[in-house]
């Protein structure tokens, strides 16, 4: 079945914290350069998007999911199947907006037509020497201490009450791909790692990923790419001397490769820094992997779970 639209990336995850100065000072620490505007603290990164995370002043609760249509007529071909309307977005960078609510209430805002900025340079760090190769000729690699480098967001990951429902409802209307589905057995698919379609345009091994676990639906963490694995060490290193929370890491994940560092904020939602992912096109087909491969790393900390300790 087509779907109505093919979204082109996450945008952003929201939420509601009851101080946003502390929310700030965590954000500052995990790399995001922050702003307030109309009451509300933006978070945002070094590819120009006006902004990745958001926060406004209430309880503590993840608020929304954002993803990016290519262009406002996409919203305007959405609303119109959905029965809703395109309205303004009242956040930085403007642009328009439809909101949807997934079958377990998460609010979905799909967005088009934000205001970007030329995307910041990142300080690479000099090639690294290997034994195979030794691009590095007669210059030290000297990193500068401090909060890792945020590019960009990308991906969220849900725990929903009926995964094949929700894994129809989101690939029917925005066009996503299966490149892995967990099973618990075989033929019994616990959730997926889903990217979205660009066709021969490579993009990220997963955009959203919906997990089925034995625990009430809701958020369980959003990742954004650092700029090299150096950065993603110095951002631990950083956090680490703030005495942030830290959730798991560092490792290498088994689906999507990535190498990560799991955070806390303040009020225990998690957020990821990641690094050298896996990118598909359309043509790379669907895999089926076991739950065990969910939670094993190739190197590195194990899972929370598997040791006993805090997750």
């Amino acid at each position: 079945m087509e779907p109505v639209i093919k979204i082109v990336d996450i945008a952003h995850v929201r939420f509601a914290a009851p101080d946003l100065a502390e929310m700030r000072a965590f954000l500052e620490d995990f790399g995001l350069e922050c702003a307030e505007y109309n009451g509300k603290l933006y978070g945002r990164g070094l590819d120009g998007r006006p902004f990745l995370h958001a926060t406004e002043p209430g309880e503590p609760a993840f608020m929304a999911l954002g993803l990016r249509a290519e262009r406002v007529e996409d919203l305007e071909t959405l609303a119109e199947k959905e029965g809703v309307t395109v309205e303004p977005l009242t956040d930085p960078g403007g642009g328009q907006v439809v909101r949807l609510i997934d079958p377990d209430g998460f609010l979905v805002e799909i967005v088009a037509g934000q205001e970007t900025a030329s995307p910041d340079e990142v300080g690479i760090a000099p090639p690294h020497n290997t034994a195979d190769a030794k691009p590095r000729l007669r210059k030290t690699i000297r990193l500068a201490q401090g909060p890792s480098h945020i590019l960009r967001l990308g991906h969220c990951v849900l725990n929903v009450s009926d995964f094949r429902k929700s894994e129809a409802w989101y690939k029917q209307r925005f066009g996503f791909l299966t490149s892995d589905e967990i099973e618990m057995a075989p033929g019994a698919a616990m959730g997926a790692f889903m990217r979205c379609d660009r066709g021969d345009q490579p993009t990220d091994h997963h955009t959203l990923f919906l997990a089925q676990l034995p625990q009430p639906a809701g958020y369980m963490h959003a990742a954004f790419e650092v700029a090299h694995f150096d950065d993603l060490m110095l951002g631990h290193a950083h956090l680490k001397s703030r005495d942030r929370d830290q959730a798991w890491g560092v490792g290498r994940h088994i689906m999507g490769s990535q190498i990560f560092d799991y955070w806390r904020d303040p009020w225990g939602h998690e957020l990821e820094h990641w690094t050298d992912g896996d990118l598909f096109t359309a043509a790379d087909p669907p895999n089926k992997m076991p739950f065990t491969a969910l939670l094993a790393v190739q190197w590195g900390a194990q899972h929370p779970m598997l040791t006993g300790q805090k997750s």
